[in-house]
């Protein structure tokens, strides 16, 4: 069971890029989803989460107001929207799966990870 994450790219301070998440293997469609991203130098941190229903989304205090959470349960997808992008959201950001309910921000609580895809803010 993979994620695949994807778009990530280079842009300058002040632009928008859009992130996919797609698993191989399995469904998600009954997991809570999330974004983390992890900097050089810097421990993973959580970024967005989603519940299973994509009913109940929250963010990071770094994300909330610029970075936007959603999921297509019909195409096993889940996005994380970036916006108004800072240099310091530089990193490598990775989507994760996990079967918990409720609000989930731990790495712990999340079985599924992605590869990865890096986000390069230019100022």
């Amino acid at each position: 069971v993979q994620l695949q994450a994807s778009g990530g790219g280079l842009v300058q301070a002040g632009g928008s890029l859009r992130l996919s998440c797609a698993p191989s293997g399995r469904t998600f469609g009954n997991y809570a989803m999330g974004w983390f991203r992890q900097a050089p130098g810097k421990e993973r941190e959580f970024v967005a989460g989603i519940s299973w229903s994509g009913g109940f989304t929250y963010y990071a205090n770094s994300a909330k107001g610029r970075f936007t959470i959603s999921r297509d349960n019909a195409k096993n997808t889940v996005y994380l929207q970036m916006k108004s992008l800072k240099p310091e959201d530089t990193a490598v950001y990775y989507c994760a799966a996990g079967s918990v309910a409720g609000m989930a921000t731990k790495i712990y609580e999340y079985e599924y990870w992605g590869q990865g895809t890096q986000v390069t803010v230019s100022s």
